[in-house]
């Protein structure tokens, strides 16, 4: 097992200098001028070309390359355009409300959408399987902007029960969290049902039953087990693409998070920052794979690997 993860961690660094090499490239694509944004609008041509000369946006496109990738390979991942900040400090600054978001959303998703899809697996075709399956649709075709914005209404506007923005306090994490998780919630009740039906009908679910074993002791020991890998695939999927930080979520409430720091660095063309935050993002679905593929042995002890 540890021979095995160390090939895929070494296997992660060619992976990552080709998704560098595609940033690059189409980060510098993008419409606009950063060294117009950075210097302001007010300002003449001779400033620009100042701006654009001290962040070495003059240069052409290899030597840029050259010098970005130099100093990843160092650590460096460069200055942001717009607060002069290092982009490892920006990014720092606003992980880990991200984290704390992901983490909120996952727990309570997860656990509401195995339980439903548990049930409606083991009472297939009747109401608790109707009941489950129409909240997961409803809980995916319900647009996650509309659902927050509902409940920021419902809950901060009218009752002012919760906050609206921020991430200061616990209470905080509820509207958004369960305007994230939805979705999350919806899709892993689906998956979980879908693989369930699968394993219940196999030939070690029948015996078990025939021995007079309990349905609960059926469901939680036997056909559980066996169902929860392409549920663990999903549910890390689920885990990078929250990780990533949502774009519309963050937007919605104001969140301090990776999500809200992408959109404001495509807006104002920060390339360094952008960069930064592409690299990030696909080391974190490398690593949540890897994990992933190691829960498989954990689940299923038959799976080895070499």
């Amino acid at each position: 097992m540890l021979t095995y993860i160390v090939k895929r961690l070494l296997g992660m660094i060619p992976t990552l200098l080709l998704v560098a090499v595609v940033v690059f490239l189409f980060v510098h694509m993008l419409p606009g001028d950063p060294a117009r944004l950075a210097a302001g609008q007010e300002a003449d041509q001779q400033t620009v070309e100042l701006v654009r000369k001290e962040l070495g946006l003059d240069l052409p496109l290899p030597q840029q390359f050259v010098r970005y990738f130099s100093h990843m390979l160092q650590g460096d991942l460069g200055t942001s355009l717009r607060t002069k900040r290092p982009v490892l400090t920006e990014i720092s600054d606003r992980f880990m409300p991200t984290l704390w978001l992901t983490i909120a959303s996952m727990a309570w998703s997860v656990t509401f959408g195995m339980i439903i899809g548990i049930v409606s697996a083991v009472w297939r075709n009747r109401w608790p399987d109707r009941l489950g399956m129409t909240l997961a649709v409803s809980g995916i075709s319900f647009p996650a902007f509309a659902l927050g914005m509902m409940l920021m209404q419902i809950f901060s506007v009218n009752l002012g029960w919760l906050p609206t923005v921020g991430a200061s306090s616990w209470k905080h994490y509820i509207l958004p969290s369960i305007t994230l998780g939805a979705a999350v919630a919806a899709v892993m009740a689906r998956f979980t049902s879908a693989s369930f039906v699968e394993v219940v009908q196999e030939d070690f679910v029948r015996t078990a039953r025939a021995k007079g074993l309990s349905e609960r002791r059926v469901v939680i020991k036997h056909a559980l087990r066996n169902a929860l890998i392409p549920v663990v695939t999903m549910m890390g999927l689920q885990f990078g693409f929250l990780l990533g930080g949502s774009i519309v979520v963050e937007t919605v409430f104001n969140w301090p998070g990776l999500g809200r720091l992408l959109v404001d660095a495509v807006t104002q063309r920060d390339y360094p920052v952008i960069q930064g935050l592409v690299l990030l993002f696909s080391f974190e679905f490398i690593l949540i794979n890897l994990i992933v593929d190691v829960l498989y042995g954990v689940i299923n002890p038959s799976i080895r690997y070499k």
